[in-house]
C-alpha cells in the first residue's frame, strides 16, 4: 500500500499552476466565510472534518470510546452486510451536513474535491486498508440524474480516484429501478425500497470478477443502499467491496 499512497503526497508539489491560480483568485470558506485557498479553510477543516474515535471496520458506526480500533461491531458480526469495509471522513452533523446538502441539491460542485480530499486523509489514516482495484459511484436513476444534472457521488469519486491512483468507472453499475429517495421512506421500508435497484452493465462484467471494488457516496445512513449495491457487485463476482463515504450519520 505504501508504494501506491506515497506518490499522492508529492502530487501537490507538482501542481504549481493550480496553486498559482488559487493565490491570484482567493475564495471564501464555505463554513466561516474567511479567505481560503479551497472550498473550506484549514482551521475549519481541522475543527470539523474528523472521523472521530474508533469505528467499526465494516459499517463505520462509532465504537465505544474504550474499545480498541480495528474491531467489528456486534451488529455486523451478528448480521454481516454484503460489503466488507467502510472508510468515512466525518460524521453527518452540523455544520458539515449543510455542505453535503449544498453539493447534493444546490450544485455546489467545488465542494466535491474537498470531500474527496478528506476521504484521502481517511485512507491515509488507515494504513492496513487495501486500496480498491476500481472505483464506482452510487448511481442515480435516469430521471433524478436529468433533474439534478450531475451525480454528487461521481463528482467526489473522480478527484478521489486521481488522488489515490485508482481508476473510476462511471458505468460499472446502473440504477435499473427508479426508487423513491431513501430519505423519504421510513427506516423499516428502506431495505425493500432499494432491493433489486442496481444492475451491472453487461460490458463491464469482466472488470468486476475477482476484484476489489470501491463504492463512493456522499452520505451513509442506514447502509441499505450500499449493502444492495455491494450485493449486486458480489453476485457479479467481486472478491471484495469497500465503501468510501464522506459522512456517516451517527446511530440514533
Amino acid at each position: 500500500m505504501g508504494e501506491r499512497i506515497e506518490p499522492l503526497l508529492l502530487r501537490p508539489l507538482l501542481r504549481w499552476p493550480r496553486a498559482l491560480a488559487r493565490m491570484l483568485l482567493p475564495s471564501c470558506c464555505a463554513l466561516c466565510g474567511e479567505e481560503a485557498t479551497g472550498a473550506v479553510c484549514m482551521p475549519c477543516t481541522l475543527r470539523y472534518a474528523s472521523p472521530g474515535g474508533p469505528r467499526c471496520l465494516c459499517c463505520a458506526n462509532p465504537l465505544g470510546r474504550d474499545e480498541p480500533s480495528g474491531q467489528t461491531c456486534g451488529t455486523c458480526l451478528a448480521d454481516a452486510p454484503a460489503f466488507d469495509a467502510t472508510i468515512v471522513a466525518a460524521d453527518y452533523a452540523a455544520p458539515l451536513d449543510g455542505l453535503v446538502l449544498g453539493l447534493k441539491f444546490g450544485a455546489r460542485l467545488p465542494l466535491a474535491p474537498w470531500f474527496a480530499g478528506r476521504l484521502v486523509d481517511a485512507v491515509l489514516a488507515a494504513p492496513g486498508w487495501p486500496l480498491p482495484d476500481l472505483l464506482c459511484a452510487v448511481p442515480l436513476g435516469a430521471r433524478r440524474l436529468q433533474e439534478r444534472g450531475y451525480n454528487q457521488a461521481l463528482e467526489i469519486a473522480r478527484p478521489l480516484g486521481r488522488a489515490i491512483g485508482v481508476a473510476v468507472q462511471p458505468r460499472l453499475v446502473v440504477r435499473a429501478v427508479e426508487t423513491a429517495a431513501q430519505s423519504g421512506v421510513t427506516p423499516r421500508e428502506r431495505a425493500d425500497n432499494i432491493r433489486g435497484a442496481f444492475e451491472v452493465t453487461p460490458e463491464m462484467a469482466g472488470q468486476i470478477e475477482g476484484r476489489h471494488i470501491g463504492v463512493v457516496d456522499d452520505v451513509m445512513t442506514s447502509g441499505h443502499t450500499l449493502n444492495e449495491l455491494a450485493a449486486t457487485l458480489k453476485a457479479a463476482g467481486a472478491a471484495r467491496v469497500s465503501n468510501l463515504v464522506f459522512a456517516r450519520t451517527p446511530p440514533h
